[in-house]
């Protein structure tokens, strides 16, 4: 298993940047593809991104493409999500989650940390 913990949550206003992490504890952290997901209250939660192992592919849902970018640090086990313009309808808990090939589904992610909230005020 892998633990893993996200940070860098908060409150911003319409058009402001974010950045959140998550640290990995595995040693073989480049061995798993990461995504971030999201979760808003009374939703199902949401595939947000993903970043190959060795970082050189992402993908991206289509409500954040051009806006939120994912890139990883393997050295340091830890996974950003850079999130820039942003919407009161990205408001949410954000999760990261490790998985053992690319999916946007989220049960094919085995570990996930236990989220961090971003609010979005209009």
């Amino acid at each position: 298993q892998v633990q893993l913990v996200e940070s860098g949550g908060g409150l911003v206003q319409t058009g402001a940047s974010l950045r959140l992490s998550c640290v990995a504890s595995a040693r073989a952290f480049h061995n798993y593809v990461m995504g971030w997901f999201r979760q808003a209250p009374g939703k199902e939660r949401e595939f947000v991104a993903f970043i190959s192992m060795n970082g050189d592919s992402t993908y991206y849902s289509e409500s954040v493409s051009g806006r939120f970018t994912i890139s990883r640090d393997n050295a340091k086990s830890t996974v950003y999500l850079q999130m820039s313009s942003v919407k009161p309808e990205d408001t949410a808990a954000y999760y990261c989650a490790a998985a053992a090939h690319y999916s946007t589904r989220a049960v094919d992610y085995f570990s996930w940390g236990q989220g961090t909230q971003v609010t979005v005020s209009s």
